[in-house]
């Protein structure tokens, strides 16, 4: 990689939401590799020794404001925000066997997150005339699963959310746009492929060609890398991308064949 290429978002200020694991890690660690003042935020503090971050929860409106005066503490501002919160909340039984408490929970995690930090941090985008935001969605929202009934809904809303947006912020010069992942290899993606070998007594090899099947079946035959998530993410983020808005890239090697 090029010094001119590691350098595309030099000085930026970038708050990572849900960056201590899988796709927001990888995102967090290139972005500060491209140059990138990168804050993390998550309910639990990163691994990464020298790493800006502040642990609180998104999904509470309290945590969406620690993490609003943790940048302005750390970062003295934002120009980007990338937001990777979610969490399927699979549970056995269902759509039926979902209460209140348990829509309430996906709702305030996949969505009302993204929500409370733009809130919280949008007015500052305003003032300076300038901005990015990246919301990171699911395939689930475009290919429900019954094993996680409210996942894909809420997810869903995200994407709607950001489309509302981005039209009502583009004349402030503040892109916002959705990355939607498919089967990416994440540890959570490996704990279910664990189930299925442990359920199957097959091997990991058969576990994962049974996930991929069951998902309707990935073209290029292998689930994604987060690292390439994260190139994605880094792209949209950047000036390189100075005339997308309002617009949803999936990222799934294929597997959704629905235009």
């Amino acid at each position: 990689m090029s010094t001119e290429s590691t350098a595309i978002l030099q000085g930026k200020r970038i708050l990572v939401s849900g960056g201590t694991r899988g796709m927001g890690a990888a995102a967090a660690g290139l972005l500060a590799h491209l140059g990138a003042q990168v804050i993390v935020a998550a309910r639990t503090r990163p691994d990464g020794a020298g790493q800006l971050s502040v642990v609180a929860d998104a999904a509470t409106p309290g945590g969406a404001r620690a993490i609003a005066d943790a940048v302005t503490r750390d970062l003295g501002g934002i120009d980007v925000i990338v937001h990777c919160v979610g969490a399927s909340f699979a549970k056995p039984g269902g759509a039926l066997a979902l209460s209140d408490a348990d829509w309430d929970a996906a709702l305030a995690t996949n969505l009302l997150s993204a929500v409370r930090i733009d809130r919280e941090l949008l007015p500052r985008m305003v003032s300076q005339g300038t901005g990015s935001i990246v919301h990171v969605s699911s395939a689930q929202w475009k290919r429900p699963s019954p094993l996680s009934p409210a996942y894909g809904p809420a997810k869903a809303a995200l994407v709607s959310y950001s489309k509302v947006l981005a039209t009502e912020f583009a004349p402030h010069s503040i892109r916002v746009n959705v990355v939607t992942p498919g089967f990416i290899a994440t540890s959570l993606a490996e704990q279910r492929i664990e189930q299925i070998r442990q359920s199957t007594g097959g091997t990991r090899e058969q576990a994962m060609a049974e996930l991929i099947t069951a998902i309707g079946g990935v073209p290029l035959g292998r689930p994604g890398d987060p690292a390439e998530v994260a190139r994605l993410i880094a792209f949209l983020a950047s000036d390189a991308a100075s005339y997308i808005t309002g617009t949803e890239i999936v990222i799934d090697g294929g597997n959704l064949q629905t235009l």
